[in-house]
């Protein structure tokens, strides 16, 4: 089946914010991508910042899908926390515009930003429990679970983006690049979650 003029003005959106960026991206550009007129995009999307916000809500939705999927084969513990990596570099590989779209999101800020944050809050509050949970068992390292949350977030986003970036540059990644990133994000992720180890007992 033939996809929707909305959905391909969706898709061609999405490309151009992530690489271009939202404000060099005009309707005209989406309308020419898609083959369409400017007003064949307004019918659907009546300005660019509704057509942003689409954007947003397609990509916060399928960005969502794609992690609780991931969770929901793994296991417990750090378990979880592979797991989420795993697919966020699978994303990065598949579909770097929808990691790129993140990074301009939050360079845009207000109201594109809440907006992304809002739509991905379930998911948050559920890793922050996790955390929590983990913390309490003497499994992870104690400490402010929303700013591990913010660090995590930046530290596998902007390593995952390295191959949006390289992309962008000509420069193709290969799928051993990407796992040696992959093992060093999981590596520095493990010795900054675990739980020190419990000093020995001192014998009298």
């Amino acid at each position: 089946m033939t996809a929707s003029t909305s959905d391909r003005a969706l898709d061609a959106a999405l490309v151009s914010f992530a690489a271009r960026g939202y404000e060099a991206t005009s309707l005209d550009d989406v309308a020419g991508e898609v083959g369409v007129s400017k007003q064949a995009v307004l019918y659907y999307y009546p300005s660019k910042p509704a057509l942003l916000d689409a954007v947003v809500d397609r990509s916060a939705a399928e960005l969502s899908a794609a992690l609780e999927a991931a969770l929901a084969g793994a296991g417990e513990g750090w378990a979880r926390v592979e797991a989420v990596v795993r697919s966020v570099f699978r994303l990065a590989l598949r579909r770097p515009e929808l990691l790129g779209l993140l990074r301009e999101v939050s360079r845009l800020g207000p109201p594109a930003a809440p907006r992304l944050m809002a739509a991905l809050d379930p998911l948050v509050q559920r890793a922050r429990e996790f955390l929590e949970v983990e913390m309490a068992a003497g499994r992870m390292r104690a400490t402010d679970s929303r700013l591990l949350l913010l660090s995590a977030y930046s530290t596998v986003i902007g390593m995952a983006t390295e191959v949006e970036v390289l992309r962008g540059l000509g420069e193709e990644p290969t799928l051993r690049s990407l796992a040696r990133r992959r093992r060093e994000l999981l590596d520095f992720l493990h010795s900054a979650l675990s739980a020190p180890a419990p000093a020995p007992a001192v014998v009298r």
